[in-house]
């Protein structure tokens, strides 16, 4: 009996797990090709990418702009401990001579500074405390206070890179914000290729079964006329290839279409069991784009047209760089504050003096083996290469982009043939079949028509495609919306976080 329960159990068992894998296959999702177009917006992995591209663009723009903000640091030495030999200067001899030392000291610096970066300079206001102790001479503690100074560092004729910086960087954290709306109008378009390839695909699992469907009844009725003799044996055997053919192509049909519902099913982040049908949009925008506003919303829009700007500045820098290396260059360092020291912490504060100081650094290359001129004449190289890429580049943009719109105004007369076409080549088949079936034509103008409107239902899907993946790259270069007439913009602080 415990025999018997165990099996009836583990029958019971698999019976509910092939129940429930069952209806884990049966997940079905039937979307419209703007559906589609939101979810790979929204949760296809190249979107996510994006979107972690330009939070990083974003933090190193912020970080850029944190270094005109005041910033407050806390320096120290805890401890800095010395023993050796110190020389000193013995005035009663009027010769220096060496004796032991051994001392101790903590120094703290509490400092503001402000960087301005047109001109280079930083300025700080900076207070500190020294505690030092000789061990040697075992003297107390002296405390050395500097508690209020004001410090200005200046370079002269220094390649100043917070100058270059606020040129290069607003315009690459522009160029970050239009390549992350770019790339999400390539993802539609990615969107629009796996929609309308699984589109053609269930169009021709649709296109196999009545094919299967038709040629099973055509063969099964060649077979009786056969028999009746009123139609030659070649003409039964060309009705049986066509329909031993259909049964293939059937099969075959079943199989892409499930490839292509996987393809897309992962493109929008969905597991493998899902199977996804499509409503094939009938419908298309009356809409024609004009050259020159294309041609100007891409110059101000196009990331690419941005970047070719970063370049070239790019170079400028690096030459600006290069050139100031060549010469003569001087840093300016000046103070002015108070200071005191006594061996009481109190006391350390009172009685202030004044405290100065002014320094001028110079550099000064005498021999370089020509080391600053090669570094010169290479980033003026580079800067006039730039400039020619830019102005090629831009060349090619403007003569892709013509044809781009030449394209997409040419699609929607495309779609309309396509249409007609279709509808054309369905209605002289089911002719052709009527016909056919009176015995008033061959089995070889019954195949030319099934083959004619098989392909132009197919033309048909890919006019569509070709229209829809024209109007999204149009989106893209401009970043325009043409149907609704506005820019495409997005909320960045959502992307973000």
């Amino acid at each position: 009996m415990k025999r018997n329960f165990a099996i009836i159990v583990s029958i019971i068992s698999a019976s509910l797990l092939q129940i429930q894998n069952s209806e884990a296959q049966s997940v079905k999702k039937v979307l419209t090709l703007d559906e589609v177009i939101k979810l790979s917006e929204e949760q296809s992995p190249s979107a996510l990418m994006a979107k972690h591209r330009f939070r990083a663009s974003y933090w190193q723009y912020r970080s850029f702009r944190a270094q005109y903000l005041p910033s407050l640091t806390l320096t120290g030495t805890i401890p800095d401990f010395s023993n050796g030999l110190e020389k000193v200067y013995n005035s009663v001899t009027d010769q220096y001579v060496y004796r032991a030392k051994s001392t101790v000291s903590t120094t703290g610096t509490l400092a503001l500074s402000q960087a301005i970066g047109p001109l280079g300079t930083t300025i700080s206001l900076s207070s500190d405390l020294t505690l030092y102790k000789d061990i040697e001479k075992k003297l107390p503690v002296n405390y050395i206070t500097n508690p209020v100074s004001i410090n200005i560092n200046q370079p002269i004729r220094r390649y100043n890179t917070l100058k270059w910086q606020a040129k290069i960087e607003p315009l690459r954290y522009e160029m970050a914000k239009k390549d992350f709306l770019n790339t999400i109008e390539e993802v539609h378009g990615t969107a629009v290729q796996n929609f309308f390839s699984l589109a053609l695909a269930q169009i021709n699992k649709q296109i196999a079964e009545m094919n299967y469907s038709n040629a099973d009844t055509l063969y099964r009725i060649a077979q009786g006329r056969y028999q009746l003799g009123t139609i030659a044996e070649d003409d039964l055997l060309q009705m049986q290839l066509s329909f031993l053919n259909a049964e293939t192509a059937r099969k075959q049909a079943d199989m892409n279409l499930r490839d292509r519902q996987i393809r897309l099913a992962s493109f929008l982040g969905f597991n493998e069991n899902v199977e996804i049908e499509l409503i094939i949009p009938n419908e298309i925008p009356n809409l024609q784009v004009d050259l020159q506003e294309v041609l100007n919303l891409a110059l101000a829009n196009n990331p690419d047209i941005i970047n070719q700007r970063v370049n070239t500045l790019n170079a400028r820098s690096s030459l600006a760089q290069a050139r100031n290396q060549r010469g003569v260059t001087a840093t300016m360092t000046a103070s002015v504050g108070f200071n005191q020291q006594n061996t009481d912490f109190l006391m350390a504060y009172e009685n202030l003096s004044n405290s100065q100081r002014v320094r001028i650094g110079l550099t000064l290359p005498i021999l370089d083996w020509g080391q600053a001129r090669g570094k010169y004449l290479m980033a003026k190289s580079s800067l006039e290469l730039a400039e020619v890429q830019e102005k090629q580049n831009m060349s090619n943009f403007q003569q892709n982009l013509f044809l781009d719109v030449a394209q997409f105004n040419l699609q929607s007369d495309q779609v309309r043939i396509a249409a007609k076409s279709d509808t054309v080549a369905t209605r002289r088949y089911e002719v052709t079949k009527a016909r056919f079936l009176i015995g008033k034509i061959s089995v070889l103008d019954l195949n030319d028509a099934d083959s004619r409107k098989d392909t132009n239902r197919r033309a048909y899907i890919q006019a569509l495609q070709a229209y829809w993946s024209y109007f999204y790259n149009i989106r893209a270069l401009t970043l325009y919306d043409f149907i609704n007439r506005k820019p495409i913009e997005t909320d960045f602080e959502k992307v973000l976080y």
